[in-house]
């Protein structure tokens, strides 16, 4: 992390006990819980990072709604540039940051996409609004005005103004399974702690390595 240590830096702060922990996952739960305790927004913010076809880096910030030891979920329109390319090249690299915890957490593997089941339950659970915007949005392609977003927002209000609002065959989720996972917490003079999670495949026992700041 760049940039030097905060001088409200908390010296007796301490970083999770990673000798008892054999994997992930259980981890990640703590910390999640932790940063919902702490974050004032969106503390399943994290950074999701593709590849497009000519193999150029793409980053943008989108939200987890589900993780477990099968990987962490999250939704999009398929037709937009991060699920054209996470359906061309399905591998991808997330990042959390929870600056008011001084812990990072990072993930990268595979990519699959959730099943219609899945993706019907959560789209069901969105604000109304929301489910409305998802047909209203050709998300990441070229918008004339923001009269004419609003003009398509009206449109299927009208259009599903009773009854529920069905989610489009183009709207669904992706779920990255980890091969790598890594912890960072900062500790004082940047002697952080970093300890990586590596695995051959999905399924495959865990291996842990501490490794120097």
């Amino acid at each position: 992390m760049a940039g030097e240590m905060n001088s409200d830096y908390d010296a007796t702060q301490q970083t999770a006990d990673f000798a008892e922990e054999t994997e992930p996952f259980g981890l990640f739960q703590a910390w999640l819980g932790e940063a919902y305790a702490k974050e004032i927004n969106d503390a399943n913010a994290m950074a999701l990072a593709t590849v497009d076809s000519d193999g150029l880096p793409n980053l943008r910030m989108v939200l987890l709604k589900d993780a477990d030891a099968h990987g962490f979920v999250f939704y999009t329109n398929y037709e937009s540039a991060k699920g054209q390319e996470l359906l061309a090249n399905p591998k991808a690299a997330l990042c959390f940051h929870w600056k008011s915890l001084r812990r990072q957490f990072r993930a990268r593997g595979i990519i699959e996409q959730v099943g219609d089941e899945e993706a019907d339950d959560y789209f069901a659970s969105r604000p109304r609004g929301s489910r409305i915007g998802a047909w209203a949005s050709k998300q990441s392609r070229a918008l004339e005005s923001r009269f004419a977003l609003e003009k398509a927002v009206a449109g299927y209000t009208a259009k599903f103004h009773v009854g529920e609002v069905p989610r489009p065959e183009y709207w669904s989720g992706f779920r990255l399974t980890p091969l790598e996972i890594e912890f960072w917490h900062d500790r004082p003079y940047r002697l952080h702690d970093r300890i990586v999670f590596r695995r051959s495949g999905p399924g495959e026992p865990w291996s842990k390595t501490r490794l120097y700041p």
